[in-house]
């Protein structure tokens, strides 16, 4: 029996759908875990606010309070930074011989793919957002990214390193991402990393599994261990500098991020969507009605926060 989804699509089937692509494009959403949020509210302009709470001032003179006084008290200083929403999306078409012949479902297995693509293409775009921040450390002797080269791999002591610049910032612990519950977490800073990266400090005796955590419940997704604070989140989808190093080589990124260091609009509430356009519904650009099309769209912005809070390496690998 024919597919009947090219004929009409209901609302049923247009939530199951929508749920499809989001189920499948979530698990690609790695740096987008330890994003501040910020929901898109519909009808308020193109610009979108991330607010962020400065420390309250300490008095270098530390004066102790007179008594009976009420003390001038402090302000809160809060700092905004805007991002601008930007829309993406793509589509696939089909026949309506492939509709009639085809022995798999069509179009589920097409929404599938579309979730992939959009998962993958919104973290990049929220990857190349950290990759721009302008806090960067080069391995072993390097400056620049052109001059690492072959050799200057990532080391346990350029993970302590930037552990340490993100201490001295006051830069807090990640606590929750996209875990549950009230103690989801461990309040350790987070680096997405290379699976070639990951090798060269993979053998320190400080490296613990995450099977080896006293608590193995709150594992994000993605982390393969931890090691001086840090929780590691492997990913092919960490940034590759392809070729831009000494001689040719490819630079890679491991960058080491804290609470508050960049913030997204959430992908949940409608904001990525699915569309489908079922055969004959073109009109005259389709007059024999040939032709159906699926795709999806997001209308979506990130933006670094707080650039003390995010500190990239730039290294090679082992071979």
């Amino acid at each position: 029996m024919a597919i009947q989804s090219t004929a009409t699509l209901t609302n049923e089937m247009k939530t199951f759908y929508d749920k499809v692509l989001l189920e499948r494009a979530l698990p690609s959403l790695v740096h987008a875990q330890f994003a501040q949020r910020r929901p898109l509210q519909r009808r308020q302009g193109k610009v979108i606010e991330f607010r962020k709470f400065s420390p309250l001032a300490i008095p270098a003179l530390l004066t102790a309070l007179t008594e009976g006084q009420t003390p001038t008290g402090t302000d809160l200083t809060v700092t905004l930074q805007t991002a601008t929403l930007n829309q993406y999306g793509d589509f696939v078409q089909g026949s309506d011989l492939l509709d009639l012949t085809a022995i798999d479902p069509v179009l589920t297995e097409t929404a599938e793919l579309l979730g992939e693509q959009a998962g993958l293409w919104i973290d990049r775009v929220i990857r190349e957002v950290l990759m721009a921040g302008t806090s960067v450390r080069y391995a072993s002797t390097a400056t620049s990214r052109i001059t690492v080269a072959a050799g200057m791999v990532l080391t346990v002591a350029d993970v302590r390193k930037a552990v340490r610049d993100l201490k001295v910032q006051n830069t807090k612990g990640i606590r929750g991402g996209r875990l549950d519950g009230p103690n989801a977490g461990s309040g350790d800073y987070v680096a997405f990393i290379h699976p070639r990266a990951i090798f060269d400090i993979q053998s320190d005796t400080a490296w613990k599994n995450p099977h080896e955590y006293s608590d193995t419940q709150n594992v994000y997704s993605g982390e393969v261990g931890r090691l001086y604070g840090v929780r590691f989140i492997e990913s092919t989808e960490a940034k590759v500098f392809t070729g831009l190093g000494a001689a040719g080589i490819d630079v890679y990124a491991t960058l080491f991020v804290g609470s508050d260091a960049y913030g997204i609009v959430p992908l949940d509430g409608g904001d990525l969507a699915f569309y489908f356009k079922p055969v004959g519904s073109a009109g005259t650009a389709d007059p024999l009605e040939q032709r159906w099309s699926s795709g999806w769209k997001v209308t979506f912005a990130a933006t670094r926060l707080s650039e003390t809070a995010m500190v990239r390496v730039e290294h090679a690998v082992s071979a």
